[in-house]
């Protein structure tokens, strides 16, 4: 996994009434949780996300279907699929990240620690780049 990201085991409990995966803030996921939303009817071929946080932690769990999560810092990317509501993805601050191939059933729960804040956002790329160099402590930039 690259820096500032994680997969987690949600826990869950399987029986012959069904399954259920409960969520605790502090507990299950390392942050308190002050915003949740969900993403779905995502048409093929959309991409969606194109933006960093500087403060904010996300947790994203694909409650049905599949989606794909590209997350990148100035170092490195890498490409998560999410298609158990099992496993969640812990992002961090400063990571990039992209969403796209959405089933068409897909539904994207996103936990954040923090209420919407516009400025807490990074949508341009050239932007994100130039700090979160500075946030990864990356002193010679001419290398990346």
């Amino acid at each position: 996994m690259i820096q500032n990201t994680k997969m987690i085991r949600l826990p869950h409990h399987d029986d012959n009434y069904g399954s259920l995966v409960p969520i605790e803030e502090n507990c299950d996921i390392p942050f308190g949780i002050k915003r949740v939303y969900y993403i779905y009817d995502v048409q093929n071929g959309v991409r969606r996300g194109f933006h960093s946080h500087r403060d904010l932690e996300q947790i994203l769990v694909c409650v049905h279907g599949k989606v794909k999560i590209l997350v990148k810092t100035p170092l490195e990317e890498e490409v998560i699929q999410l298609d158990d509501p099992r496993n969640a993805l812990w992002i961090g601050p400063m990571v990039w990240r992209e969403m796209y191939d959405f089933s068409e059933d897909a539904v994207l729960l996103v936990l954040a620690s923090e209420h919407y804040k516009v400025s807490d956002y990074i949508r341009d790329y050239a932007v994100y780049k130039r700090e979160a160099k500075k946030w990864f402590k990356l002193e010679d930039e001419t290398n990346y």
